[in-house]
């Protein structure tokens, strides 16, 4: 069976999201448009929503004003961001790498880097957290 759309409402912001569903839709487009037009994007430098919340994975939509620096952080964790608009600068050490709309790159756990942007950028960012007593091959 063929699906032709996939219909999806636009989900509660709920920091409690289980991933209880099989299968997860988000309107990227829709989202985005709510988010810039809330208080919180007209009165701070990001706006995030989280997808997906779960024992393993979270998944955040994140907006960033142009000028826009988080400063050094260190995952524990792998993290993926995928830049949905804009693009997104990456201080790592002494290297830096910017991704522009539609690129991705991944993080291993305990790598420290910051982030600028110079222009509105909205990114995907998916935390990927290690399960106790899980096994690696």
């Amino acid at each position: 069976m063929e699906i032709e759309t996939l219909r999806t409402r636009i989900p509660l912001t709920n920091n409690n999201r289980s991933s209880g569903c099989t299968l997860l839709g988000f309107n990227l487009p829709g989202l985005i448009a709510t988010m810039k037009q809330s208080y919180t994007w007209a009165n701070g430098d990001l706006n995030a929503i989280i997808l997906l919340k779960s024992a393993d994975k979270q998944i955040i939509l994140t907006a960033l004003h142009e000028g826009t620096e988080i400063k050094s952080f260190q995952s524990v964790e792998s993290v993926t961001f995928q830049v949905i608009e804009g693009k997104l600068r990456f201080h790592i050490r002494k290297d830096a790498v910017t991704l522009g709309e539609g690129q991705q790159m991944t993080f291993d756990e305990k790598i420290k880097y910051s982030v600028t942007t110079d222009v509105e950028t909205v990114f995907l960012l998916t935390i990927s957290n290690k399960i106790k007593g899980a096994v690696k091959n």
